[in-house]
């Protein structure tokens, strides 16, 4: 029972990853012309530029707040990524709790 809620809850996560892939490609693309415009309105010496390019980074942030929704689709992945990683974990083979006390003992026991 427990794998199965465990395979749903993976299911609904990837859902909504993968229905949110669009808005974290806009959030991407909006942070980097953010980003771009920002670099270029500090390298930018007259007026004309840096108006330019504060009305891009404007854009740019705008983009990102209307992507807003990509942080949800995000924090699926991250749960999927986790999650992934303590499932890898646990399918180890955990070792015995015996294993060493069994070593010592035949050690011992040739002396």
């Amino acid at each position: 029972m427990k794998k199965l809620l465990t395979f749903a809850a993976a299911a609904v996560l990837a859902i909504i990853a993968f229905a949110s892939l669009g808005h974290i490609a806009g959030l991407l693309i909006g942070a980097a012309l953010a980003y771009w415009s920002f670099r270029s309105f500090l390298r930018s010496r007259s007026l004309p530029g840096k108006l330019w390019w504060g009305i891009a980074g404007l854009a740019g942030v705008s983009v990102v707040l209307g992507n807003f929704p990509a942080v949800i689709g995000i924090g699926a992945l991250a749960l999927l990524y986790y999650g992934w990683k303590d499932y890898r974990k646990r399918k180890e083979p955990a070792a015995q709790p015996f294993d060493n006390f069994e070593r010592e003992w035949e050690a011992l026991m040739k002396k």
